[in-house]
């Protein structure tokens, strides 16, 4: 099986291969659409601003992923890009999700960015979370957050709920690091390996 994971240049990138390289994914890092095209899966990981993000994404890598036809797992800020429109930067995403990605509010109790565990919720039943028990612990580090819809696999709370993983047809997110969050991440991460192309 071949796995594209996104050269993107930011963030968690390392942590993700060595994730995949653990569960015995042949898993390639690039930025070449042409490979990305003919992938079986694609990883679109990423930390740090949407903005900066979606211009690393030149139109080629936009169009090959909003035509992607197989599993495409959005990671953390990845998960934000698949959406119209992110307020970080005022800045169109992917498009593949509707909806935008709103800024999470500081208080007292609650500073920004969301970093730690955080209990899953979960709202409906997806492959991508198979043999994971609603309650479960995954690590989040972020400032914006997806909105709650039908898109929505389950959710989290910091300050308000916010979707802390996302499913529509090939297409899934995951608000939180699954290559940080451990055998919880390793297991969503096992079952994309699994996903039907």
């Amino acid at each position: 099986m071949s796995v594209a994971v996104i050269r993107l240049g930011v963030g968690n990138t390392a942590s993700v291969m060595f994730a995949l390289e653990r569960l015995g994914a042949a898993a390639e890092l690039t930025d070449d659409a042409a490979r990305i095209a003919e992938a079986e899966r694609v990883i679109l990981p990423g930390v740090g601003a949407a903005a900066a993000a979606m211009r690393l994404l030149d139109d080629g890598l936009r169009q090959v992923l909003r035509k992607f036809p197989r599993p495409l797992l959005g990671i953390c800020l990845g998960q934000q890009l698949l959406y119209d429109f992110s307020q970080e930067g005022d800045v169109a995403g992917l498009g593949l999700l509707a909806g935008d990605v709103t800024a999470l509010e500081p208080t007292s109790r609650l500073p920004i960015p969301h970093m730690g565990w955080s209990a899953l919720q979960f709202e409906r039943e997806t492959a991508l979370f198979e043999g994971v028990a609603s309650g479960e612990y995954a690590y989040f580090v972020h400032s914006y957050a997806c909105p709650v819809d039908d898109a929505t696999v389950a959710t989290a709370d910091y300050g308000r709920p916010f979707s802390a993983a996302v499913a529509r047809g090939n297409v899934f997110g995951c608000q939180f690091h699954p290559e940080r969050s451990g055998a919880v991440g390793a297991r969503v991460l096992r079952n994309f390996l699994a996903l039907p192309c």
